[in-house]
């Protein structure tokens, strides 16, 4: 038995991986996944970077940061000097980042969010940081792809429930800024408990056995920072995403 070519295989196994080369490694990370060990969650034992590194077999080194309940594209360089040049490309908006999104509500055909947002400190993470600092500009853009209407009371307030699927395009890279921003104008995003709305996520929960946040990085287009070929990064929806979509008959409407 090669016990070295199982024990690769299983440690492949755990993480799926949509590109590969000498550069660069994407996965697609699942929800509930850290990108990397953090203080905020001690009892964790799996992440990101230590299973993506572990499947390639050799270090690995993020580039932009995806939070934990959400899933997608979520990519690695494989050297020190591609990291620098990949986070200058996020920097300097040289990268596109589109997320598919379940929300409250009916939104509009298109638009736009601009609204600034403040420095939200970690009680450990940023124990350090400057309170002080200023809010920071934040921009999405979003196209709503499908819209249903449910006969239930969710809401006191109206017999019925109505929820979106968007398609959100970040222009920056704020922390939580699609959550955040989605909050900001009262289309909360379905399973969202820091930024979302109770009663709807409990909805989904028990109607669906929906128990993840419906944000999904479904795109990521660059430029490869080494032979500057065009680059398009796609993940697949999980299986909860899935039953949704066929629930609501919005599996052709997801696609990219």
């Amino acid at each position: 038995m090669d016990i070295e070519n199982d024990t690769a295989n299983q440690i492949a196994s755990q993480i799926e991986i949509i590109y590969e080369d000498e550069f660069l490694v994407a996965i697609n990370k699942e929800a509930g996944l850290l990108v990397h060990r953090s203080w905020l969650d001690k009892g964790e034992t799996r992440f990101a970077m230590q299973l993506t590194r572990d499947a390639v077999g050799c270090h690995v080194f993020p580039v932009h940061r995806l939070d934990k309940p959400t899933s997608g594209v979520l990519l690695f360089a494989k050297s020190s000097a591609v990291a620098r040049s990949l986070g200058e490309a996020f920097t300097e908006h040289k990268v596109t980042k589109q997320y598919l999104a379940v929300v409250r509500g009916y939104m509009s055909e298109q638009g736009t969010v601009d609204y600034a947002l403040s420095f939200q400190p970690d009680a450990i993470a940023d124990k350090f940081a400057d309170l002080d600092k200023p809010a920071q500009e934040a921009v999405t853009h979003w196209q709503s792809l499908a819209q249903i209407e449910l006969p239930f009371a969710v809401s006191k307030k109206h017999n019925t429930s109505r929820y979106s699927l968007v398609r959100l395009t970040p222009e920056t890279g704020r922390k939580h800024q699609l959550r955040r921003h989605m909050r900001h104008v009262f289309h909360h995003i379905m399973g969202d408990t820091s930024h979302g709305d109770i009663r709807h996520t409990r909805f989904f929960r028990t109607h669906y056995d929906c128990t993840r946040m419906l944000l999904h990085a479904q795109t990521l287009a660059l430029s490869h920072p080494v032979t500057g070929e065009p680059l398009l990064l796609k993940a697949k929806l999980d299986d909860q995403w899935m039953r949704i979509l066929e629930e609501f008959s919005w599996v052709d409407s997801a696609k990219d």
